[in-house]
Order: structure tokens, then C-alpha cells, then sequence
């Protein structure tokens, strides 16, 4: 039999040594494929005039910026609503800026499975092929309940789906709240908190419009808002948590 030689020997020690060992996740390392996770900071909420704002009237939508073929007013309700192609979501946007605020909404989808959102923090992206398109982050409701990166890193890697399905009403009225501040951005839906998350990198951050999307879809769809209070630069407290939807 052929002698073993001091480093075969001293690797196999190792290897039963190691196997002895008690592993941890910390000692596992893969040099080519591992991903270090980025760590968000915490950037605290900025500072300014807090402000009650009730951005639609009720009757017409003076103060947004939108695509008439998509967007109108019934009822006292906003409507996002095609019957052709919409070849690149379609924005109803707010024609003022934000960065720290709360938004609280009723929101129905009524027609298609299509999700909507609320964009922020961003930017009107004529350059992506619309007038009244966005680039930037987006809260997604119903269907894919999630946060999103339009134009950018796309999905973010935040929902609570399953929460959020047995909360939420696919085809009726849903009570949502949204507070951003700093880099944190949190999602109520119907009384329950569904999402809770910092962006790890605020440089994306931008003081921007708020955006009411109509899903870019080649089939008819249709989704309704309406009760919109904006509060800007709002106390750091959820104030829906524990109320259902309408």
C-alpha cells in the first residue's frame, strides 16, 4: 500500500476535523457565487410644513397630470380605464412633489387581474416611450402585492402575499395606507400592516410626484380611487392599523 504524504494526510484531518465541528451559515462560504447583502442605513424622516391635502376634489381632476384616453372622474370616483392597448403604464400624477408623506385611499380593481400601485419617489419617464409613464419605486396591490423598482432594479424582494390575499379584496373596496418617510416605506392594507422596508440605497431616493398607475395591459382593465387624504412630513405613526376597508 502506498504511503499517504503529510498534506494528503493533514487534509484528510481536516475534513473529519470539520465534520465534527458544528456548522453555521457564517462559516459556509461560496468565493465565486456569495452575495453580500447591502445593510440599509437608517435616514431619519426629513423636516417640513406638515400639510392636510385632499388632492381630488371630488369632481374633476384639476391638479393631476394625466392622459385624458385613460383617467376620468364618475360618481365622485377617479378612474384608470382602456379599452385599447396600453403599451406603457399610464400614470395619473400628481402635479406637486414629495418626498417624506402619507397617503390614505380607497382602491378597487374592478375589471382585469391586472395589478395597480401608487409610484413614488421617482420621476415622470417620458423617455421610456410615454409622456405620463414613471420611472421609480412602486407599492403594488392586489394580485402582485409587492414594492418595485420601475426602470431600475425591478422587483425588490418585498411582499407579504399571503397575509395580504387573505386581508385584501380582489374586486372590492380596500382601505390602504402608505407612509414613506426617510428611506422607509411602510404598506397597511385593510387594517393590517403588509410591508415594512428601508431602501438600502437612498441616492435613488427623489423628491417627486405621487402616481396612481394603470397597469401597461392589452386587454380592457379598470381600477377606481377614491377618499385620497396626503399628509405631508405625518408623525412617524400608521394610523389605519386595526381598520378594516369600507
Amino acid at each position: 500500500m502506498r504511503k499517504t504524504s503529510r498534506f494528503t494526510a493533514a487534509v484528510l484531518s481536516g475534513v473529519v476535523l470539520s465534520a465534527l465541528l458544528p456548522i453555521s451559515s457564517a462559516s459556509i462560504c461560496f468565493a465565486a457565487d456569495r452575495k453580500k447583502k447591502t445593510q440599509a442605513p437608517i435616514v431619519p424622516p426629513r423636516k417640513g410644513t406638515r400639510e392636510i391635502l385632499h388632492p381630488f376634489n371630488g369632481k374633476n381632476l384639476d391638479g393631476w397630470t394625466y392622459d385624458s384616453r385613460f383617467w376620468s372622474v364618475q360618481d365622485g370616483v377617479i378612474v384608470g380605464h382602456n379599452t385599447i392597448p396600453v403599451k406603457h403604464s399610464s400614470y395619473l400624477l400628481i402635479k406637486r412633489k414629495f418626498s417624506d408623506f402619507r397617503l390614505v385611499f380607497d382602491f378597487r380593481l374592478v375589471q382585469s387581474e391586472m395589478h395597480s400601485g401608487i409610484a413614488l419617489w421617482g420621476r415622470i419617464a417620458p423617455d421610456k416611450g410615454d409622456p405620463y409613464t414613471y420611472a421609480g419605486h412602486l407599492v403594488m396591490f392586489p394580485s402582485g402585492y409587492g414594492f418595485y423598482d420601475l426602470y431600475g432594479r425591478r422587483g425588490l424582494g418585498v411582499n407579504n402575499r399571503k397575509l395580504c390575499r387573505k386581508v385584501g379584496h380582489q374586486h372590492g373596496w380596500n382601505h390602504i395606507e402608505i407612509l414613506a418617510q426617510g428611506n422607509r416605506i411602510r404598506f397597511v392594507l385593510n387594517g393590517r400592516l403588509a410591508a415594512d422596508w428601508r431602501e438600502p440605497l437612498p441616492k435613488r431616493i427623489r423628491v417627486a410626484p405621487i402616481g396612481l398607475q394603470l397597469h401597461a395591459n392589452k386587454q380592457a382593465q379598470e381600477v377606481r380611487f377614491k377618499n385620497l387624504v396626503l399628509e405631508t412630513f405625518p408623525e412617524n405613526v400608521l394610523k389605519t392599523v386595526g381598520k378594516g376597508s369600507n
